[in-house]
């Protein structure tokens, strides 16, 4: 018979390989966001228009991506997105076996959504103007604050 110690150990093996899974999730979601994020710091300093991303005055990149609101003292809120997701990859592979991590991610994850979601209110009510490649990254992001949220419980339980 198992008893409470076998429990708790048996708990805590599941809660680690969970847990695996979602740092794996992270990390491919985080790599996702580089790329869409490098994608949107190419179009914040192209010269031509973006074919894939400019549909009408309502959905454009461009607009978006070469408003005053793109960069912030000078630094291209892009390569912010950059740094930021390479931040989580980096917090979810190299360093995810390490006792401060889950805290980490999360305190990364939900800055990264909270400046998101500020990005987006921007879009909608001082440029009224959506940019996909910046709702797919506010999705990852998403993802991530709550994969991250995740995480962080089962290591305060396990």
């Amino acid at each position: 018979m198992m008893g409470p110690a076998g429990a708790s150990s048996s708990q805590g093996i599941k809660a680690a390989g969970s847990n695996r899974i979602l740092f794996a999730l992270i990390a491919i979601l985080s790599l996702v966001g580089i790329i869409v994020s490098a994608i949107s710091l190419q179009r914040h300093y192209a010269k031509s228009a973006t074919e894939f991303c400019d549909i009408s005055q309502q959905f454009s990149c461009d607009i978006v991506n070469r408003s005053e609101y793109s960069s912030i003292m000078g630094i291209p809120v892009a390569g912010i997105g950059v740094a930021g997701y390479a931040a989580l990859l980096l917090l979810a592979t190299l360093w995810k076996s390490r006792r401060e991590t889950p805290l980490r991610l999360l305190a990364a994850a939900m800055a990264g959504l909270a400046f998101a979601l500020y990005l987006t209110y921007v879009e909608a009510y001082v440029l009224e103007t959506w940019c996909i490649l910046c709702l797919i990254s506010l999705v990852l992001i998403s993802l991530i604050a709550v994969f991250t949220l995740i995480v962080k419980l089962r290591s305060t339980n396990a």
